[in-house]
Formats: structure tokens, C-alpha cells, sequence
């Protein structure tokens, strides 16, 4: 997990590189100079239901009691982190190294009305291998909902950039839910 965790790292900042880079020189041929409303949805849906595996995530690193489980939780909460500072640089926000990650606050105000409800519901939760499960099941619905929204970009989005990020994106998604679906077969083994 370790040099995944390096490569999606070095990936993610090349993305951000990049984008940092365009905006510098202005926008690219055949490229608005703001983002249009197809772009700011993108920003929108990804920042909403990555809210929710940030906050769950970072409660995950305090509840969860399969090692698995927490380091998952772990890289989800190092990946969110990163997401978001890159979402708010392509949405214009003046954003260095750290400044992007939400507070558990700021987090839950992103969420939409199903996201509180999965925070609640695992917070409520005790610790333990009930609480592992449940974390794991909602990480696979967003992971799978995050899925849609990078795929539904990438296939009508007009700024070479975000699609770029929405491409890397959208592999990191696929192996995280594969994943997922390991860890979840070696806790119900065992």
C-alpha cells in the first residue's frame, strides 16, 4: 500500500502541478478562462461526497479495529486531503500545501443529507468489527457514487486539466474499491 499511497501522491501533484502551471499561462486554446457550470458541478458533486469519506475516513482511524481497515482509512483521509486542496486551486481558491483539507466541520457542511446521515450512523456506532463493516460498506456506495461523477466528467468535460484529474481520479476510485472489496472478504473470513 505503501508505493501506491507514493505513486497516487506523485500523481496527484503532478495533476496539481499542472493545472497550477496552465493557470499560470492562461487558459489553453479552445478553453474558457472560468470554469464553466459542467466544471463547477464536477468540483461541486466530488467535493460533496468526498466530504463524507474524509469525515468517516478520520473517524475510521479512531474506531476501526481491523489494521486493515485503519490503514485504508488512513490513505483515504491523506488522498481526501490532497483531492480537495486540487478541487479548490482549479475552482481559483489561492490554496499551499495543506491549506485544502477540511476540518470535520467544514466537511459535514459539504455533505448532502445522505452523508450526515452515514457520519451519524457510524459515530452512533461502537467500536469493533460491526463498525468496520459498516465503514467499508459506505466507503464502497461513495467510492461507487465518486465513480459516476469522474466518469460522467471525463466524457463531457472541456478543460484539459480537470478532465486530466478526472482521469486519475477515476483509476484511483477503481482500485479503491477493489480493495474494498478485498479487505471486506478478509474480515467476513475471519
Amino acid at each position: 500500500m505503501q508505493r501506491r499511497a507514493l505513486l497516487i501522491g506523485g500523481a496527484v501533484t503532478l495533476a496539481a502541478a499542472q493545472t497550477a502551471f496552465a493557470q499560470s499561462r492562461g487558459p489553453a486554446p479552445g478553453t474558457a478562462d472560468q470554469p464553466s457550470a459542467a466544471e463547477a458541478r464536477h468540483i461541486q458533486d466530488t467535493m460533496r461526497v468526498g466530504a463524507v469519506a474524509l469525515a468517516t475516513s478520520r473517524l475510521a482511524m479512531q474506531k476501526a479495529q481491523n489494521a486493515s481497515v485503519r490503514q485504508f482509512a488512513q490513505f483515504e483521509v491523506a488522498e481526501q486531503e490532497t483531492i480537495a486542496e486540487v478541487l479548490k486551486s482549479m475552482q481559483g481558491a489561492n490554496v499551499t500545501s495543506g491549506q485544502g483539507a477540511a476540518t470535520n466541520a467544514e466537511a459535514k457542511d459539504n455533505m448532502d443529507e445522505k452523508g450526515k446521515q452515514m457520519l451519524q450512523k457510524l459515530q452512533s456506532a461502537k467500536s469493533g468489527a460491526e463498525f468496520d463493516i459498516e465503514y467499508l460498506k459506505g466507503q464502497k456506495e461513495g467510492h461507487q457514487e465518486l465513480l459516476k461523477i469522474q466518469e460522467a466528467y471525463v466524457s463531457s468535460g472541456r478543460m484539459r486539466e480537470a478532465v486530466n484529474v478526472a482521469k486519475l481520479a477515476r483509476g484511483q476510485i477503481k482500485e479503491h474499491l477493489a480493495l474494498i472489496d478485498t479487505i471486506s472478504g478478509q474480515i467476513k473470513k475471519g
